[in-house]
């Protein structure tokens, strides 16, 4: 699999040297295929068959205690977390280095061709139709395990037996999926050559989502943890969804829509704080003091930082469009005859790739005394 020049990538018919920077962003991806086939192919051979699975198969088997993993009841099998567990992140930080490279290549980039995006809004693309197959992916991922260990109808499941909370394979593999996803985020930035001015965010975004899916996976709160995020995804899932609306709304007929993203969010908030004190305040009793400060600690503050930003960025949003509409006011009877662009227009343009822009800002408008001056001159 040949992975074309991405975001920020040009193009060049010169191979570039080999091992280089742009040799290694070119092919990142063929080159983490062959590590993780390695592995692969190691699980085939009898002599690195052990060591191999404990990158690819989940271990920490707690079924019956069985040491050979056998499960006569039919049962399904149960897991818990484990050092072992680190191997694996790691080699399924691989997979989704692969996958992040295939779904740019064959989805996004061909997408963004037929769009013509600017710089500013073919970033915003690639970020968001990245985030939000993830986010989808997640949602359904945790959903359904919730409605199969019917969280549903017994809310004291999330607390039932702490901290001996065994996962059942598909609820372990999606920890181990999330920590391996926010871990790719790292090395992305180098593959797809991120500014340095946009790579502090998506730092704090890849080691605090890490950090905190982590620090509940270790320490026995995986219940509580996936209710959480799958409610956390839901709604990013929905914001992303609506910005990448926003890019194809060229004439601005959806941005009422943006009333649904808020209401979601704010229903989001409420609702992770409430199950969040009710499980680790009320619900779970054999812990520490100090372990149900730190988590309930940790949660508040993540949801208090979210509606910081997310009140921030409506006010920044106001003041702007108030600000423009001000503008707008005063420099209408000031320049009768060079009339400002309405906002729709500002938009078209900023559609436009930049060469385009470009050429439409430098357009030439005719001066107001140009006419009279050359009936002047005529006149002599």
């Amino acid at each position: 699999m040949a992975i074309k020049p991405g975001m920020g990538r040009k193009s060049s018919n010169k191979n570039p040297p080999f091992l280089s920077h742009e040799f290694v962003i070119q092919n990142h991806a063929d080159i983490v295929s062959c590590v993780a086939m390695v592995f692969v192919v190691g699980l085939m051979l009898q002599a690195t068959n052990a060591l191999a699975s404990i990158f690819i198969a989940l271990h920490h088997n707690v079924t019956g205690a069985d040491p050979s993993h056998e499960n006569p009841q039919g049962e399904p099998y149960s897991y818990t977390s484990g050092w072992k567990d680190g191997c694996a992140v790691f080699f399924y930080t691989l997979i989704c280095i692969i996958m992040h490279a295939i779904l740019q290549e064959y989805a996004l980039d061909k997408i963004s061709k037929k769009l013509h995006l600017s710089k500013f809004k073919l970033s915003r693309f690639n970020e968001s139709g990245q985030l939000v197959v993830f986010y989808a992916m997640s949602f359904l991922w945790g959903f359904d395990v919730i409605v199969r260990e019917q969280y549903f109808g017994n809310m004291a499941k999330l607390w039932e037996g702490f901290p001996e909370h065994p996962m059942v394979f598909l609820h372990k593999l999606f920890f181990i999926i999330q920590l391996a996803y926010y871990l790719h985020m790292l090395p992305e930035l180098y593959f797809q050559k991120v500014k340095k001015d946009e790579q502090k965010a998506k730092i704090q975004h890849a080691l605090g989502g890490f950090f905190l899916i982590a620090t509940a996976y270790f320490m026995g709160f995986q219940r509580i943890a996936l209710v959480l995020l799958t409610l956390h995804y839901f709604c990013e899932f929905i914001a992303h969804a609506f910005q990448l609306v926003n890019i194809f709304d060229k004439e601005e007929k959806f941005t009422r829509l943006r009333l649904v993203h808020n209401v979601v969010f704010i229903l989001t908030r409420f609702a992770t704080m409430v199950l969040a004190f009710l499980t680790l305040f009320y619900g779970i009793e054999n812990v520490s003091q100090i372990k149900r400060s730190f988590m309930l600690s940790t949660v508040f503050g993540l949801q208090g930082y979210l509606i910081f930003d997310f009140i921030s960025n409506v006010l920044r949003s106001k003041r702007e469009s108030s600000n423009e509409q001000q503008s707008e006011r005063l420099h209408k009877p000031a320049a009768p005859v060079k009339s400002e662009k309405t906002k729709k227009e500002r938009k078209k343009e900023s559609d436009l790739p930049e060469a385009d822009q470009n050429a439409a800002q430098a357009s030439p408008v005719p001066a107001a005394g140009a006419g009279k001056t050359s009936k002047k001159v005529k006149a002599k």
